[in-house]
């Protein structure tokens, strides 16, 4: 495995990064600013990167932009279309403006007609109802309709190595929001004093942002391996590195936007504070297509 990223795949990290700072919310209220939406939908749209998979994209390069995604808090679908449209792709289909399913509700479903689930090797194809409540800020939930549509079905290697391209894509989110909510209480230390002193002096705040850093390098660690795992080795393989990928991002994300709340003191347990939209984020993004402890055949520390 060759970890370094080509000229073309930086540049495609870049240009994700860039759209994802721009046109990201910067703040709480930003959530509800439905100009900048529409102008990051429309921005989100012209890239064509909702079908990378299908102009030819590695697990690679869609990892690296949900990642920059996550780290931005991008507030339009994009995880769900990226993961319909490898299905799409599979089975020869046509279905329009469509997300996924998990379980009984569509996620990542604003402005989407229909939701594509995998239930064994059958595509199946569900309306999408009206928006449902849900946890994270930035992605929407919705319900579905009642009745489900086969689309196609897929060879069982094949449906394996979609199942691994969603724990990737959900890692990458994971790891995403984990890096920006390191940067909000990075850049609160540098800022906020105590004291006479900027809080990132003192060596309690400083080895809770260290401790994060660090977190957050082994997570790329093993989400690279994963996300390269995709497609050059065998579905089992790549399942296995995918499920170790999970557990480690999901257990770091969770304590890295954490510690962002602790970070920020009594201002980080307000609504008007975005670490939480980050903590959310995670959370919800750990329970797509969780993955327990049980499931691996080696532990992790």
């Amino acid at each position: 495995m060759d970890v370094r990223l080509t000229a073309e795949q930086r540049q495609l990290r870049d240009a994700a990064a860039r759209l994802a700072s721009d046109l990201g919310p910067g703040s709480v209220l930003d959530l509800d600013d439905r100009h900048r939406i529409a102008r990051l939908e429309k921005a989100v749209e012209a890239t064509g990167w909702r079908n990378l998979r299908s102009d030819g994209a590695s697990g690679v390069e869609v990892a690296l932009v949900v990642e920059e995604f996550g780290r931005g808090l991008v507030d339009v679908p994009f995880l769900g279309p990226v993961l319909a449209d490898d299905l799409r792709r599979q089975v020869g289909s046509t279905v329009p403006a469509a997300t996924i399913a998990v379980g009984s509700s569509a996620r990542d479903a604003h402005g989407m007609r229909h939701a594509l689930t995998l239930d064994g090797d059958r595509v199946l194809s569900t309306e999408v109802g009206p928006r449902a409540p849900g946890a994270d800020l930035t992605r929407h939930n919705a319900a579905l309709r009642d009745a489900s549509e086969p689309i196609g079905t897929l060879p069982p290697e094949l449906a394996e190595r979609w199942r691994v391209l969603a724990l990737v894509a959900t890692c990458a989110d994971l790891v995403g929001t984990a890096r920006g909510a390191h940067t909000l209480a990075r850049d609160h230390a540098k800022i906020r004093e105590q004291y006479g002193r900027t809080i990132g002096s003192y060596q309690a705040v400083a080895h809770l942002l260290a401790e994060g850093l660090a977190l957050i390098e082994g997570s790329v660690s093993v989400l690279r391996h994963a996300a390269w795992a995709v497609d050059e080795l065998t579905p089992a393989e790549a399942l296995r590195a995918a499920r170790i990928a999970k557990l480690y991002c999901a257990r770091a994300a969770r304590t890295v936007c954490e510690t962002a709340v602790q970070v920020h003191g009594g201002i980080g347990n307000t609504w008007e504070c975005l670490a939480h939209v980050h903590l959310r984020r995670a959370l919800v993004s750990t329970e797509l297509f969780p993955v327990r402890l049980e499931e691996i055949d080696c532990g992790l520390s």
